[in-house]
């Protein structure tokens, strides 16, 4: 039995999972339906940056065939999916945003993109990413810029930047991505999506040079929190390869309750304490969502925890793993990389072992403080960005809130202060600005409490309903 494929690119995951298991829809006819609305959008977003559509259709020939006999691959068979530019997808182009990389074709998967094949995925490609993953605006020298489906001439965000793109116009219904300084959680505010920066472990990553570090985590993106909790029961659960993935199986994480907001404990603060800067209408809408979720029962109160020293530790353990992981290659081919992305890894060398020492004894010290505080709250609001999604023909915004920002970095601090904490933090849709783009609102939840912030996140989506207000395009 088949159905009309028109809108089906902008159906929930769950939705279509539930179709293709009752066979009212083939793989092979929702894969179509996909690739026509990447025809029709993605030269405008170049979300998307390297296309598979003959190992996708063979792909969904297969599950098709399975399904016709009564059997499925697993939680996602069928869906189509592209996958961010920097996990190793085995005979598919895979460049990191970077010349170095421009003609990799790995023999190998990541073990994320392992887990989404075994549960039935069918790749479509990969989404464009900043070069090597590092900033918040997404460009590189490969395949350029991806612009911001609500708007082309702002950016998506990043380091995730092509998959929120591609989410947020109706590429894919689901999108794997990682985040050091916030690149899930920055695209997801900037396009009007859910993000998920995991405790680290919780999706387990391998190869990965920094195994023990769990500075940088892969996880979860898509336009619902039901959505997103779905593509976790796939991603998360232990691995032998991973030296600190965790025991609880991903099984636990698919259903998110329906527990309202009422009686949840709830802090907010618009800029962090008093450490950053943040233009006035994200601080209202921060101050907004505060009070959607007191007018729904919620016991609110404005505060945060002291997160003096994130800046240093952050920037200290960022270029010390860098240096660690990138430096020999970059300095090989200096020529090829951007010049901000060189200086940031070559900071990494002269740092001393006090410097990494304190480092590391800072963000023991930055867990603790978010831990206690969050024995007195259920959740913390805070913005992902400290101002709207700026133009895409600049590298970072150089002022936010009439203050001069150091380097490409220091925009980003809502969202690398969180890193540091080691606490899981989800970037749901929070508003609109003046203009009419994206506005993401950042909630923090207790260390392992994936479960708990899901739910105080999923309620806070259904009183708001700002997800539900799609693109242009």
């Amino acid at each position: 039995m088949t159905m009309m494929t028109d809108d089906l690119h902008y159906l929930d995951a769950r939705r279509q999972v539930a179709l293709l298991r009752t066979r009212q829809l083939s793989a092979r006819e929702l894969l179509q339906a996909h690739l026509d609305r990447v025809e029709a959008v993605n030269p405008a977003i170049n979300a998307i940056v390297t296309l598979t559509p003959e190992l996708a259709f063979a792909r969904a020939h297969e599950l098709d065939q399975l399904a016709a006999h009564g059997k499925f691959a697993g939680p996602l068979h069928g869906l189509p999916m592209a996958h961010k530019d920097n996990h190793l997808t085995a005979g598919i182009r895979t460049t990191f945003g970077s010349r170095l990389r421009a003609d990799l074709v790995p023999d190998t998967d990541d073990l994320v993109i392992e887990r989404l094949r075994a549960a039935g995925v069918v790749t479509i490609g990969k989404t464009n990413i900043p070069e090597f993953a590092a900033g918040g605006h997404t460009f590189n020298e490969v395949f350029g810029i991806t612009r911001n489906p609500y708007d082309l001439a702002v950016t998506a965000g990043g380091s995730s930047g092509g998959a929120a793109a591609a989410l947020a116009a109706g590429l894919h219904p689901l999108a794997d991505g990682n985040d050091m300084g916030g690149s899930l959680r920055l695209p997801a505010g900037y396009c009007n999506v859910v993000g998920l920066r995991p405790t680290a472990g919780r999706v387990p990553m391998y190869p990965a040079a920094d195994g023990f570090i769990g500075l940088s985590v892969s996880g979860p993106m898509a336009r619902t929190v039901d959505d997103l909790a779905l593509l976790l029961s796939v991603l998360a659960g232990p691995d032998g390869r991973s030296p600190i993935s965790l025991e609880e199986p991903g099984s636990s994480f698919d259903v998110v309750p329906d527990g309202g907001l009422a009686g949840a404990r709830i802090a907010f603060s618009p800029d962090l304490g008093g450490l950053i800067e943040v233009e006035p209408q994200v601080a209202a809408m921060v101050r907004a969502a505060a009070a959607a979720c007191e007018t729904h029962g919620a016991l609110v109160e404005e505060g945060c925890p002291d997160l003096a020293g994130a800046d240093e530790c952050f920037r200290t353990l960022r270029a010390w793993q860098f240096e660690a992981t990138l430096g020999a290659e970059l300095d090989a081919g200096s020529d090829l990389v951007r010049p901000s992305l060189l200086a940031n890894m070559r900071a990494g060398r002269p740092l001393t072992g006090p410097q990494v020492g304190r480092a590391t004894v800072l963000r023991t010290t930055l867990f603790h403080r978010m831990r206690e505080f969050l024995d007195d709250f259920d959740a913390l609001l805070l913005p992902v960005a400290p101002l709207p999604a700026f133009s895409v023909d600049v590298q970072y915004p150089e002022v936010v809130a009439g203050v001069p920002q150091p380097d490409y970095l220091g925009w980003m601090r809502a969202v690398c202060h969180i890193t540091v904490t080691g606490h899981p933090a989800i970037s749901v849709p929070g508003g609109f600005s003046a203009a009419g783009t994206p506005l993401g609102l950042q909630i923090v939840g207790r260390h392992r409490g994936e479960r708990a912030l899901l739910a105080v996140a999923k309620a806070f989506e259904a009183v708001t309903g700002h997800g539900r207000r799609r693109p242009g395009c």
